[in-house]
């Protein structure tokens, strides 16, 4: 049987079972629909015009942020271009809808059939297919072979589980990542890994992260100070913000908290879940805790917190912003950590758990310059809350800030490539 017969089928006996799973999970508890007609290629955007057509696809959340930069580049330098953005996930799309300017079209990508993506690749007429980090979607990738549009994997990354995976079916993976013309990765790992599953040096570059070309708000101290009135946070208050937490990691972060608080009652903490369904699983977790917990959403003018509870989508930057330390998620459990980038560059100290495969690199650039901390044990995060070396604690959040600066640059190399293969289309 051919293979890529072999996984349409297999992709569709996986979402026999999977959508009936969605479709409680999204359209009945969580009110959302499952976007089938569009995931089927059945409401496409309709071309504007005959100018070239760049097509960039990210899965979800993260990867639309570390994009949206490069877009706001893309459509400065080429105002002529038509752009068209594609994400996976629902919360990706709302993002994107929220956060990307200057693009044509934001939709869902296709299921990963032939005739779906086929329906996607007639309908666009791209020339060029960007796609961010690890998207290797089998399907995809030969339909835009198929249709003469060059592909340009940005921000590439091959986790240590991936490149396992990828080496074990090594047969496999060179058929899907012959239909890539270009790799731009951010890491010589990652390129050493792609060469060791079989991709030719020849069509890999090192450019360095997206993620790190960070373009925030500045807050200035009144800025900040209005924040802190907003959220009810007196000057006095040490403010230690846990983003993106991921579950297993709250009750260990509680505990630590619990255990400074009976040291020092000048501690705050606000706990940001990565998925907003896990927010009233949060709150459970606070029944048996003498702690007065609020969700953001629900605070009203003049009142007290110890725990707030982030329940709101794009707001967590701002509170890296005021805080005075930050906690990445994602880092305590084996998941692989959260992008520590943001509180970077409000030039906070940073703290996260042994698990940091996602950022790897990064996560040890930080560490050996003292721009962050590795905090495994129930001592160090309540040595973590203590904050009792102000000044040393200051002089980390500086470092963090310099080596944020230092490591910017991917966009340049990437905008140079997306160049060339818009000119050199079909």
């Amino acid at each position: 049987m051919d293979v890529y017969l072999l996984y349409s089928l297999l992709l569709f006996l996986a979402l026999l079972v999977s959508i009936p799973v969605y479709f409680v999970k999204l359209k009945l508890f969580r009110k959302e629909s499952l976007f089938l007609r569009e995931r089927l290629g059945a409401r496409l955007p309709l071309r504007k015009s005959d100018k070239p057509f760049l097509w960039i696809h990210a899965v979800s959340v993260g990867e639309v942020l570390s994009l949206q930069n490069l877009v706001k580049e893309v459509r400065r330098i080429h105002p002529d271009w038509e752009i068209g953005f594609s994400t996976l996930t629902n919360m990706g799309q709302r993002v994107a809808q929220g956060k990307l300017r200057g693009v044509d079209h934001i939709f869902f990508i296709p299921f990963d059939f032939p005739w779906t993506v086929g329906r996607a690749f007639r309908a666009l007429r791209p020339r060029l297919l960007i796609l961010a980090e690890s998207e290797f979607w089998p399907g995809l990738l030969k339909e835009a072979r198929q249709y003469s549009c060059r592909v340009l994997l940005v921000n590439g990354r091959i986790s240590a589980r991936s490149f396992t995976r990828f080496l074990r079916f090594r047969g496999m993976a060179n058929r899907v990542f012959k239909n890539i013309d270009r790799f731009l990765v951010q890491t010589a790992q990652d390129k050493d890994r792609l060469e060791k599953i079989g991709v030719p040096s020849g069509r890999l570059e090192i450019s360095g992260n997206l993620k790190c070309e960070v373009h925030l708000p500045e807050l200035g101290e009144t800025d900040l100070l209005r924040l802190k009135k907003e959220l009810g946070i007196p000057d006095s208050k040490i403010v230690v913000v846990a983003g993106s937490i991921h579950p297993g990691e709250e009750d260990r972060l509680i505990r630590a908290f619990g255990e400074a608080r009976a040291k020092n009652d000048d501690l705050c903490l606000v706990l940001a879940p990565r998925h907003p369904e896990k927010f009233g699983e949060i709150e459970r977790v606070f029944q048996d805790r003498e702690f007065v917990v609020r969700r953001k959403t629900a605070l009203q003018p003049g009142q007290s917190w110890d725990i707030l509870i982030l329940d709101t989508i794009g707001d967590l930057a701002r509170l890296y912003a005021l805080s005075d330390l930050a906690f990445i998620g994602g880092s305590l459990v084996p998941w692989g950590g959260q992008n520590l980038l943001e509180p970077a560059f409000y030039g906070k100290p940073i703290f996260f758990g042994p698990h940091m495969e996602n950022f790897a690199s990064l996560a040890e650039e930080f560490v050996k310059a003292g721009a962050a901390k590795v905090v495994d044990r129930p001592e160090d995060l309540v040595e973590m809350f203590l904050f009792k070396d102000a000044k040393a604690m200051a002089e980390m959040g500086h470092r963090a800030k310099k080596i944020l600066c230092s490591l910017q640059g991917a966009t340049e190399k990437t905008l140079s490539a997306i160049d060339f293969f818009m000119g050199h289309a079909g």
